[in-house]
This record gives C-alpha cells, sequence and structure tokens, in this order.
C-alpha cells in the first residue's frame, strides 16, 4: 500500500490548509523530492473530482505523472494536457488544476500566448503551480504565473504596472543599437515578502540527499577548419563554401548563432541544410567515455546526427531503451532538460551547452537520485571557443545574450 513520506505529509497538509484559504499555492520542491506524487496528494486533501495537469508533451510521453496517479490511486479523475494543446479544451468543468513546470509561463515583460491560455482555464478555480525552479533568472518571473489565477497576491492589471513597485528598471542596448527597458532586476526580497503565504518550498537537502554535482570541462581542440570558419564569419559575416554552401551572420543574433554551432562541429546554411565541418567534439566522447554508459545532451539538431556517426548502435534517443538497455542516450538540452530522470547514467555529457540559464540548472541535475553521492557532469568546450563563455554566464544565473557575445569579441 502506497504512503507519503513524512515530508510529503506535511507538505501536503501545509498546501491543503492554503489552498482552501486563499485557492493559490506554488510547491517549489527540487527535483527528486517527489513533487508530482505531493501534488496530486494536495488535490486529493481538498476532495477534488475533476483534476486537470498541464505540463510538457516530455512529461506525457514519458508518462510519469499517470504512473504516479496510479501508484497513488486517488479518488479524483485525472486529465492530463500539454501547453501546446490547451485551445483543444472545450470541457471546463475541472475543479482543481495543477500547472506543471510553472516557469514556463513566467515570460515577461508582457505575458506569453501560453500564459493567456493558461489564464482563460483557471480564472477562479482552486489552483496548484508546481516548478523546481520558479524563478531561474529573474524574481521578475514570478508574476505572470500568479497572474492566471483571479487569487494572485498581486493586485496590479498587469506586469508594467507591478514593475513600479517591484522592479528597478534600467535600459540595455540591443540589436541594431536599440536601447529597451530591461525589467529583470527584482526587488526579490519584497517579492518574497509578498508571497511567503503562497510558497511552500522544499530541498533536496532537506530531504536527505546527499549527491554532489561534480562539473568538469574537458578542452577540446577543433580542427583547423573551425577556427578558420569562425575568423572569416566573424570577420566578413558571410562565407560561400566551394560547393555554394553559404553561412550568413548578418545579424548579430544570426552570427552567435552560427559561431555557437560551428565551434561544436555543425551549422546551418541559408539553404536550411545542416552539415557537418568537425567531428572532433563527437570522437572526444567516443574514446573518453569507450565502455561507459552515459547521457549526452547536444543543443543543435545535426549534432545528433554527429554523435550517431560517432557511437553508432551503442546510443539511442528513446529513454525507455536507455533505461531498459546498456546503451547511451542522447537528448536535446530543452527537451530532455526536465520532467525526466537519467539516472542510470554513469554521467551526464554536455557535447554542447544552451544560452539559457534555466537549461543550465535544470539539466545538470538529472542523474540525482537519494541514493547517489556524486553526479559527473563533462562539458566538452572547444578550445578557445564561445562555450566558455556561456558557461560563464550561466553559473550566475544570467542567459548569455548577443551583449555578452559582442563583449567576449572586444576582449578576445
Amino acid at each position: 500500500m502506497f504512503e507519503f513520506r513524512d515530508y510529503q505529509k506535511s507538505i501536503i497538509a501545509d498546501a491543503i490548509k492554503k489552498i482552501f484559504k486563499q485557492r493559490l499555492i506554488l510547491l517549489c520542491m527540487e527535483v527528486r523530492t517527489g513533487k508530482t506524487l505531493t501534488a496530486l496528494g494536495v488535490a486529493d486533501g481538498v476532495k477534488a473530482n475533476k483534476v486537470l495537469f498541464i505540463t510538457t508533451a516530455k512529461v506525457i510521453k514519458d508518462g510519469t505523472v499517470k504512473r504516479d496517479y496510479d501508484l497513488f490511486g486517488p479518488s479524483f479523475e485525472l486529465e492530463l494536457i500539454n501547453y501546446e494543446s490547451l485551445h483543444k479544451i472545450t470541457d471546463k468543468d475541472h475543479d482543481f488544476i495543477i500547472v506543471d513546470e510553472s516557469h514556463k509561463i513566467g515570460a515577461f515583460p508582457k505575458p506569453s500566448s501560453r500564459a493567456k491560455k493558461v489564464k482563460a482555464i483557471v480564472g477562479n478555480k482552486k489552483v496548484l503551480l508546481l516548478s523546481g525552479t520558479p524563478t531561474p533568472e529573474s524574481f521578475s518571473q514570478i508574476f505572470h504565473q500568479f497572474y492566471i489565477s483571479d487569487y494572485s497576491p498581486f493586485h496590479e492589471a498587469n506586469f508594467y504596472q507591478w514593475a513600479k513597485g517591484y522592479v528597478s528598471v534600467r535600459q540595455k542596448k540591443v540589436a541594431h543599437g536599440r536601447i529597451v527597458n530591461d525589467y529583470s532586476n527584482a526587488n526579490e526580497n519584497l517579492i518574497r515578502q509578498m508571497i511567503s503565504s503562497y510558497m511552500i518550498s522544499y530541498t533536496q537537502a532537506e530531504a536527505g540527499f546527499k549527491s554532489k554535482v561534480i562539473e568538469k570541462v574537458i578542452n577540446v581542440k577543433m580542427k583547423p577548419v573551425t577556427y578558420n570558419l569562425v575568423s572569416k564569419l566573424e570577420k566578413d559575416k558571410v562565407y560561400e563554401g566551394k560547393k555554394g554552401g553559404v553561412i550568413l551572420g548578418d545579424t548579430p543574433v544570426k552570427l552567435m548563432s552560427k559561431v555557437h554551432q560551428i565551434y561544436s562541429g555543425t551549422v546551418k546554411l541559408e539553404d536550411g541544410q545542416s552539415i557537418i565541418i568537425d567531428n572532433t567534439k563527437a570522437e572526444c566522447i567516443k574514446h573518453h567515455f569507450q565502455g561507459k554508459k552515459i547521457a549526452i545532451f547536444y543543443k543543435f539538431n545535426e549534432e545528433l546526427n554527429l554523435i550517431k556517426q560517432a557511437l553508432g548502435g551503442s546510443v539511442t534517443t528513446d529513454l525507455h531503451e536507455f533505461n531498459g538497455s546498456r546503451k547511451s542516450i542522447a537528448l536535446q538540452i530543452v527537451a530532455g532538460r526536465e520532467g525526466i530522470s537519467l539516472a542510470k547514467a554513469e554521467a551526464l555529457v554536455f557535447f554542447n551547452i544552451d544560452f539559457s540559464a534555466t537549461s543550465y540548472w535544470q539539466s545538470r541535475d538529472r542523474l540525482t537520485t537519494k541514493e547517489r553521492e556524486k553526479n559527473e557532469v563533462f562539458y566538452l568546450f572547444a578550445e578557445g571557443g564561445l562555450e566558455h563563455k556561456i558557461y560563464e554566464a550561466v553559473l550566475n544565473k544570467k542567459s548569455f545574450t548577443t551583449k555578452h557575445y559582442e563583449r567576449s569579441r572586444l576582449s578576445a
């Protein structure tokens, strides 16, 4: 018979009281602490009849929520839906809504279309927000997560009005020299005071986890073609190959993206075709991790083909096959950074690194279990490449932008 852990029972009891009082709660529980089961326990505790569970397509495909639901066996009916399918909901008789990975609706200053769709469904219903990292980059991300409910602790009609009291607005330069307002410098202490009764936090350390993340950077000397191509593109903003393929970096965003691709061995041409130019990183993985069962994170689609060329049949992209065999797995960073466990892997290897601080903090923790004492995370960075600069930014919870890129070029 299923039984919650003691700390889950305590969180559930606290959340039930808050739901009855204010109809809205945010459970900020770190990965592997059982946040999905805890959320289901709260729904059962408030005597919900029909629960809508909003999450990602990846989580639904992996079946983790359904397994937790079957394990717990609550009395309510559960409907699972991904964010991209919210427009398909016609039956709105749910009396309790769980918004999983709620940071996905935290974009600012304008609400995302995703946030608007969730708001249209939630309204005045009881709602539980669920996230291990609700504000991974800025506390300004909290406004639209609460905005979806009629019972938000913030009474301002929109983010701009809210920012007047909670954000120190600065200005920053973006593409083409435009000056825009930067709303990321939120007053964390003041916001925490306002949401203290609406938020329950729980960490892995509190749950008894002793896992230590050990990060190691492997510097990879790429082939001359890689460095020559970057140099040519940064100088001329365009490169035309002998066979007619064109690489264009005529805007700061495009140039940064192309350089990022090239330093890991692939690039997307102007005609839409992606090509492999340097297999050094893939060969490094093949030799450095030979015989080990690893999880590999890549960023750009063509990188997967590069990984497959080097590792052949020893790598899969299917989580079930990975869990049931000695095969390693390769996943795109954004698709694999949340909602899944890669605990079967002996190590986590980043073939490339994402610009997003959210991706960094979420994806590096995919190995964690309560029993595991050490998580080894490896980053493959091109010597003299862009990845080192990206790593410095995300370590400080800052997403890497064209501003960072231009600054790195000037200091090179």
